[in-house]
């Protein structure tokens, strides 16, 4: 018999079970595992991707949106992978897109406001 290698957390993933997902990661599984050399951010978006690409049906990023809601990495890869990002790309993934844009940019906006840069940006007073 051969052994299943994924966590819990990849199964849920696999499987396209929101609710265990959810239920895992809010006991505490790490939303940026790796497991068989991807995230699970990666994993998500592929699987959402490709099962949307095989069976024809609208795109959804149900999956995505849990684990960046649960703190993943926007930006994390494993060597040799794809970014979330790229992934989101090559599947046309617009939806995935959108949130790991307003993910990075959700992270980005506190180091600014730490570095006392976040009046650098384009003033939006009018003269």
């Amino acid at each position: 018999m051969v052994e299943n290698p994924w966590t819990a957390g990849h199964q849920a993933v696999e499987a396209s079970n929101f609710e265990e997902l959810s239920r895992l990661l809010d006991a505490g599984v790490d939303p940026d595992e790796v497991c068989c050399g991807q995230t699970l951010l990666v994993h998500a978006i592929e699987l959402e991707g490709d099962s949307a690409a095989q069976s024809r049906e609208p795109m959804n990023s149900a999956l995505t949106a849990i684990l960046l809601a649960y703190g993943a990495d926007p930006e994390l890869t494993t060597p040799g992978t794809d970014t979330p990002l790229e992934m989101a790309t090559f599947y046309d993934h617009a939806m995935a897109q959108r949130l790991l844009t307003t993910a990075v940019k959700a992270i980005a906006r506190p180091r600014l406001t730490g570095l006392g840069l976040e009046g650098s940006g384009p003033s939006t007073a009018s003269t």
